[in-house]
């Protein structure tokens, strides 16, 4: 997948993307009854991590940027709380769980490596 310009070249962001589409997807069969439970909130703070990415890259400083990263990260850890949950209600089987939690712990990987070169810059 090729990205023009911006924040799409980022690589922390294009793994954030392919998260939420991955999580988008096993959210579908969740139970009707979670559709405004923890099917929107992980939904929700997967597409914040995204969001805080872009945005933060798009202002005009850098200690901005950085306080906009670590936003993304909070939101990373709300994906970590809701996959736990729904792992834990058998919403999720342990390989789709497996496979959502190592692209979680990627992107986290990430961002903090961009926090830190922003940080050291």
């Amino acid at each position: 997948m090729v990205y023009e310009t911006s924040y799409k070249r980022l690589i922390a962001w294009q793994k954030a993307r392919e998260l939420a589409l991955h999580i988008y997807e096993e959210t579908e069969d969740f139970p009707r009854g979670e559709v405004f439970g923890i099917t929107s909130q992980l939904r929700r703070a997967v597409l914040s991590v995204i969001a805080n990415i872009a945005e933060g890259y798009e202002r005009q400083h850098r200690k901005e940027y950085v306080q906009f990263l670590y936003q993304a990260k909070g939101s990373l850890a709300e994906v970590e709380v809701f996959l736990d949950f729904a792992k834990d209600l058998h919403y999720l089987s342990e390989a789709q769980y497996e496979s959502l939690s190592e692209k979680q712990r990627e992107t986290g990987r990430l961002i903090n490596a961009l926090i830190k070169s922003l940080k050291s810059y």
